[in-house]
């Protein structure tokens, strides 16, 4: 465990910005955690885990603290179902992958999801109608000031859309060490039902999918629209689709019928990606920073941007859908000044 002095974070943020911080520790377990939580002051602490739901846009003077703890381990097994544990720094996807590989199911819809475990409830990261909330069990924490070894089951996490506890009333108080989750063996329930791994399925000849049929579909789906952060900086999906009430959708449809949605019980979620689209600012440059050609919810850096410019261009998106739709694009992606 060290301790470096203006330590670049340009191979830690996965917009590829070359800023600074304050000084910089990367921890390995609880027990080196638990040592630089009593070092430093939790204020001037920033909690950094794979990088990618960040926009830095300056230099931090603040001490970054990288969790980066591995290791996988089988708690339960039973005839149709495991409880496996991930530490907090395992990469996302190696970890879905890796279960994958023992024939564990209800992770392959979230395949290629840039970051790491720990940050993922925080976020509850989805994709293609599977959420983590729909397998996690619990989560193991630690309290910033306190020290507090607490775990968090799933009813306490309140999760929502994209949203947590963590992101609210417990903002920046605890660090996920851990994250437990229930997967299937052997019968697995597939979700095949979005017209995108409809459409990937048949181009492969596939009519009853197996759960890495349906992680390779989805892997194949995500690199073919989305670019690969270590070739093009980016955060993956910059900004949330906006949920709006009954009401709200019939007058946006009757004003724009072509609107791309999906409807969630009593509500309807509005494709955000679409909207930029249709103020025609996919695949819009300025500088080096732009929207991609391919995904107008992925921002990206060509090279020099900063995260200013990023956050700019950010901002000049929410204005026009907001006067071209009545729509308020809410961002996906923490804004660190």
């Amino acid at each position: 465990m060290e301790l470096i002095p203006g330590f670049s974070l340009k191979e830690y943020n996965t917009f590829g910005f070359d800023v600074k911080a304050k000084q910089f520790f990367s921890v390995k377990n609880e027990e080196e955690l638990t040592k630089i939580l009593k070092k430093c002051y939790s204020d001037e602490l920033f909690i950094l885990g794979g990088g990618s739901n960040i926009l830095l846009t300056g230099d931090l003077d603040r001490t970054v603290l990288h969790i980066d703890n591995k290791g996988v381990s089988l708690k339960n097994e039973s005839k149709n179902s495991v409880i496996i544990a991930a530490k907090a720094g395992e990469n996302w996807h190696q970890f879905v992958r890796y279960c994958i590989a023992q024939d564990y199911g209800g992770l392959e819809n979230l395949s290629l999801i840039p970051g790491n475990v720990g940050t993922a409830p925080i976020q509850n990261i989805g994709a293609y109608g599977v959420e983590l909330q729909d397998h996690f069990i619990e989560c193991k924490a630690i309290h910033r000031q306190t020290l507090e070894q607490r775990t968090f089951r799933k009813e306490e996490c309140h999760f929502g859309y994209r949203n947590s506890i963590f992101k609210n009333t417990l903002k920046d108080q605890y660090i996920i060490t851990e994250v437990c989750f229930k997967l299937s063996k052997g019968a697995h329930q597939i979700h095949n039902t979005y017209g995108s791994i409809k459409e990937e399925l048949s181009k492969r000849g596939i009519k009853y999918p197996t759960i890495r049929d349906i992680s390779d579909a989805v892997i194949a789906i995500r690199q073919h629209k989305l670019p690969d952060p270590k070739v093009l900086g980016n955060s993956g999906s910059f900004f949330k689709n906006p949920v709006i009430t009954q009401t709200e959708f019939e007058t946006l449809l009757s004003k724009h019928p072509q609107v791309r949605y999906y409807q969630v019980g009593n509500q309807y979620k509005i494709a955000a990606g679409w909207l930029i689209d249709q103020i025609g600012l996919k695949g819009f440059r300025a500088g080096d920073a732009g929207i991609h050609k391919n995904q107008a919810l992925v921002l990206v850096n060509y090279g020099q941007a900063t995260g200013s410019e990023i956050l700019q261009l950010a901002k000049e998106i929410q204005r026009k859908v907001l006067d071209t739709f009545g729509l308020n694009l809410e961002m996906e992606v923490n804004i660190i000044q």
